[in-house]
């Protein structure tokens, strides 16, 4: 299969994780999540404006190393602004490799909220129900070519994915 970079963009909650963890397994790559990072610059005090994509450019320069090592890489984040992705564009570019976008959303905005809300009481660094409808208004429209996954219709997206990956 050919080498790829991989990366996945959608809200907290909308089901990123859990198909990017599949994909990777599907392709032997590794899974790149930005939320470890952002953890880690937070505990050291590190939040506000530009540390959000001081994290992106921490995991970009992850997915780099492995993209030089010759394996393709599923980067989990939410990539909420044209400016993160913007990375990925340009990873693609410099690595010489093809970049594979997969959108995710639930469109079914009662099962996100019981996501988003069962994700909080588990994990109370994970973003609230206020936050994460805060964040989509934030979000900036992704534009160009990309596969959109809705996790509300009750159907097996690997199929789909691997056949637009390759």
């Amino acid at each position: 299969m050919t080498q790829l970079l991989v990366v996945f963009a959608g809200l907290p909650g909308v089901g990123k994780s859990t198909i990017a963890r599949q994909v990777g397994v599907a392709l032997g790559a590794p899974v790149l999540p930005v939320d470890p990072i952002e953890r880690a610059l937070a505990r050291h005090g590190l939040t506000g404006p530009g540390t959000g994509l001081a994290g992106y450019d921490a995991l970009a320069g992850l997915a780099e190393v492995q993209l030089g090592l010759g394996t393709s890489v599923v980067v989990d984040a939410a990539n909420p602004v044209a400016g993160a992705r913007g990375l990925w564009l340009d990873l693609a570019v410099r690595s010489g490799v093809p970049l594979r976008l997969i959108e995710v959303h639930c469109g079914d905005e009662a099962e996100l909220r019981r996501r988003v809300e069962a994700r909080h009481a588990a994990d109370p660094h994970a973003p609230t129900w206020e936050q994460t409808r805060q964040r989509g208004a934030e979000y900036e429209p992704l534009i160009g070519p990309r596969l959109v996954v809705d996790t509300a219709i009750a159907i097996d997206p690997l199929p789909a994915l691997l056949r637009y990956l390759t």
